[in-house]
């Protein structure tokens, strides 16, 4: 993780200068007085930490050391909030593709108000300006880094309907109620660094597995839990029960070591797009690299020649979309050691590799035909055993997907090779080189396995 992953510095209530001397103490009060209870063996600290604020070993931890518990009072929510009675009113007009806009509206209240609770945790939180974030980059500098990665394409999105529910939703709301948000905290800029800072530190409970159908969660913050960076390779994880939400330790953290929680099992696209850092080249052993599913369609259309090839193509193509294996705007998930969507994957390749007879016997049993045999089995090892035309085919769009990138893999082994070089990059140059030098780093091992 670089070291300027998550900077946090004192936000403090929106408009007000006066930066609490020591925000640490007042937030360990605050604490108190809301019943957080701290382990004695763990301390919120600057020092030690990867990036800002982190939580640090007083002394060593077993695995299953409760670290600290939260109470569910003491969570920042849409119902928590001071205004919690109204936005339940009001539930129904605030409905979004997000279904972030109540706790959005809870955090625009809180910030402004000057009595909120919440102030001393204000207070720990990172200065809004200064998120990291790609959607603050300037749009230029975005697509030049990140170009093929997946990023500039997600940011775009966020920015669309961050604009659209911000201009329908939350600033009717905020007008309508103009005794509850004063007009400084009236600004798109402002919801936007609140939606990124959402995006980045708050919690979103699991649903129960009888209730799988349901809506997901509305985020929570969570103080205390917030303050813990990520790392794949975790220490510590937050369980959830009806009156708190606990931070267990679960693996042994001697004393000095900083304590991690995980935000799950994020790539480094996703850790940057979401969180602002990403953790550098081999450290994230959840990384992963996308290879478009209509880049695949593209590459085995490259090998068509006659209209009568293409037109058998693009129908084995629609039949796949019946299946719901593949999707206009879906991707292949290729992991470091498994390929994250390996029944889709299979699918295509056996459909689009299919003689017209085979394919005529697959429709006709709906795609039912076929049995899976183990030759055929997509993962990382099995890759050099698959046939021929599969082989291929994965490779063409292997190299299809390499195009995207304005770099190669060689000049960026490079600068990250030269260290004087790779540190006189800014920060978001690197940040953005380990997302595409790992991405590329995936994709140049299934060349290499196709070959």
């Amino acid at each position: 993780m670089a070291t300027e992953a998550k900077r946090r510095r004192v936000a403090g209530p929106v408009g007000c200068s006066d930066a609490d001397p020591d925000p640490v103490a007042g937030f360990l009060s605050w604490c108190r007085q809301v019943g957080l209870e701290l382990s004695p063996k763990v301390a919120v600290s600057r020092q030690g930490t990867v990036a800002g604020y982190g939580m640090v070993a007083r002394e060593s931890v077993q695995p299953g050391e409760l670290l600290f518990a939260v109470p569910r009072a003491a969570l920042l929510s849409q119902h928590t909030c001071s205004i919690g009675g109204l936005l339940e009113r009001e539930r129904g007009a605030l409905q979004s593709q997000s279904g972030w806009v109540p706790l959005l509206l809870a955090l625009l209240h809180e910030l402004q108000a000057p009595a909120s609770p919440w102030s001393p945790y204000f207070a720990l939180w990172p200065e809004l300006g200064r998120l990291e974030h790609p959607m603050f980059w300037p749009e230029e500098e975005r697509r030049r880094l990140l170009q093929g990665t997946g990023v500039p394409e997600a940011v775009e999105k966020d920015l669309a309907n961050i604009r659209s529910e911000y201009y329908s939703i939350v600033l009717p709301f905020m007008e309508t109620h103009p005794d509850l948000f004063s007009p400084r905290v009236r600004s798109l800029e402002l919801y936007r660094q609140l939606v990124a800072l959402v995006m980045a530190y708050s919690f979103q409970e699991p649903l129960e597995e009888e209730e799988d159908e349901k809506e997901p969660n509305s985020p929570l913050m969570v103080p205390a839990a917030d303050i813990l960076n990520h790392l794949a390779n975790h220490n510590a994880n937050l369980e959830y029960s009806p009156n708190f939400l606990r931070m267990v330790a679960t693996q042994p953290i001697p004393k000095g070591h900083e304590i991690f929680n995980t935000y799950g099992q994020m790539a480094n696209w996703q850790l940057i797009h979401m969180y602002g850092f990403v953790e550098p080249y081999p450290d994230n052993t959840d990384d992963t690299a996308d290879i478009q599913m209509v880049t695949v369609r593209e590459a085995a259309l490259q090998g068509t020649k006659a209209e009568a090839e293409r037109l058998l193509l693009y129908e084995r193509w629609d039949f796949l979309c019946k299946l719901e294996m593949v999707g206009e705007e879906g991707a292949f998930v290729i992991g470091r050691e498994e390929i994250l969507t390996e029944e889709e994957l299979t699918t295509t390749l056996k459909v689009l590799c299919m003689s017209a007879e085979e394919f005529r016997e697959f429709k006709d049993q709906d795609g039912w035909g076929d049995n899976k045999r183990e030759e055929d089995s997509l993962t990382i090892t099995n890759i050099p055993k698959l046939k021929a035309s599969w082989r291929q085919l994965l490779r063409d769009s292997v190299l299809l997907t390499l195009q995207n990138y304005a770099t190669d893999l060689k000049s960026e082994q490079a600068l990250l090779g030269n260290k004087e070089v790779y540190t006189k990059l800014s920060w978001r140059e690197q940040q953005a080189l380990q997302v595409r030098y790992g991405q590329k780093m995936i994709l140049h091992q299934l060349l290499e396995l196709t070959s």
